[in-house]
């Protein structure tokens, strides 16, 4: 039988093109439609996003058991489902209640179409080429952002939140059903295959882990390696998606509002490429904690760059841009990486899990203390053109910590 893995690949891009598509990128827009149709007001409804990403921090948590017990597949194509009600709720809710009831079922569903799923799919296929398969299935998740941003916004304006929401998600049921079925429900074991596409008694070079014994129970709470990659993860990304939460609004008076969304566009881009990049061309024997402060060091010295754009200095500010949006990629499938080599094949989903829950949950509160930062920054800082500035400082101090967290845990 022919190596199936680059299969199980491809589909899992096609997961994570509708997972971060619908459950990630979706509900800053969501927010939008729900205040034009019912009204309410802006700190209600983003507490209602913020709940949508809380809960998806607790069930991701528990993926792993889910998986075990269930069969990934099954729990795969019920995420779908629930996403896509989830959706469909946001779009109909009446009363402030029925939108919170939806955002627990969105918040549920879409993790497990997220990362944790994505790296639960791909591993077992894969051991030398690990990282070059879960950056392909990974930059799913870009290309889910350039897809579904728009389409979106198009849909929602030309037939309506709650028939956009009953297309997308009716098409994402069905591809995901199919995919589960057809795809992810299949393991190297039950095709009789090898990782890597190997065959048996020929030698192959493999991956050398850091450590040969699991961590145990609640002892992975103590373990240095868990801790400084979970706060690295953590940090990482709340710089990220705290910056890129306010992006739009502070490239748009220096460049436009066109201009701006092209720049943003070419951020997805070099994230794509910086994602591919590290997970094709990253040896076997490299340390992967280093990589990952490489990139998080790319992304500071493009958060430094736009700091000294003032918000003004085009060049400047693309140039930020274009290096603030290498690592954005990079920020999500390097941890899963790391957690490949420092723990034994039994604990690496629960610690991958575990560490994007985290993630989620830091990063669910980013986008409103960014905020805070931006207006509260002026009248402590006193720094032109204002607040812009302040959030940029403030995405470097957090990556600059992000960093510090990788290497406090190498061995």
């Amino acid at each position: 039988m022919p190596f199936l893995g680059w299969r199980v690949v491809w589909a899992a891009f096609v997961l994570a093109v509708f997972g971060w598509g619908v459950g990630f990128y979706g509900p800053p827009v969501y927010l939008h439609a729900v205040i034009e149709r019912t009204g309410w007001a802006l700190p209600l409804v983003s507490t209602a996003v913020t709940v949508h990403f809380l809960i998806g921090a607790v069930v991701v948590a528990n993926l792993p058991a889910l998986h075990r017990r269930f069969g990934l597949h099954t729990i795969t194509m019920a995420g779908a489902a629930a996403l896509g009600a989830g959706v469909l709720g946001w779009a109909i809710a009446r009363e402030p209640w029925q939108l919170f009831a939806a955002a627990l079922l969105s918040g549920t569903g879409w993790v497990a179409l997220g990362a944790a799923a994505v790296n639960a799919i791909v591993a077992p296929w894969f051991v030398r080429f690990r990282p070059a398969a879960l950056a392909t299935a990974y930059n799913g998740a870009s290309i889910g952002g350039v897809i579904f941003s728009p389409l979106w916004v198009a849909l929602i304006d030309s037939i309506g939140f709650a028939r956009a929401a009953g297309a997308i998600g009716g098409v994402m049921v069905l591809t995901i059903g199919a995919l589960s079925r057809r795809v992810f429900a299949l393991t190297p074991e039950r095709a009789g295959l090898l990782p890597d596409g190997d065959v048996v008694g020929v030698a192959a070079t493999r991956v050398i882990a850091v450590r040969s014994r699991a961590v145990p129970g609640s002892a992975l709470w103590r373990d240095r390696m868990f801790l400084t990659l979970a706060t690295g993860m953590a940090l990482g990304l709340f710089a990220q998606i705290g910056l890129l939460a306010h992006l739009f609004s502070v490239l748009a008076p220096a460049l436009g509002g066109q201009a701006a969304g092209l720049a943003m566009g070419m951020a997805t881009g070099c994230a794509i490429a910086g994602r591919t990049i590290v997970g094709w061309l990253m040896p076997i024997g490299a340390d992967r904690r280093l990589v990952a402060c490489a990139s998080l060091g790319v992304q500071a010295a493009g958060s430094a760059i736009l700091v000294l754009s003032a918000g003004h200095s085009v060049p400047l500010l693309l140039l930020g841009v274009v290096l603030f949006g290498a690592g954005i990629g990079n920020a999500t499938s390097l941890p899963p990486m790391i957690a490949q080599v420092e723990f034994v094949q039994d604990d690496a989903p629960r610690v991958v899990s575990l560490i994007v829950a985290l993630g989620q949950a830091t990063y669910a509160f980013a986008p409103a203390l960014f905020g805070i930062a931006r207006s509260a920054g002026p009248a402590v800082f006193d720094l032109s053109p204002g607040s812009a500035t302040v959030a940029f400082a403030a995405a470097v101090i957090v990556q600059l910590a992000a960093i510090a967290c990788y290497l406090a845990g190498r061995r």
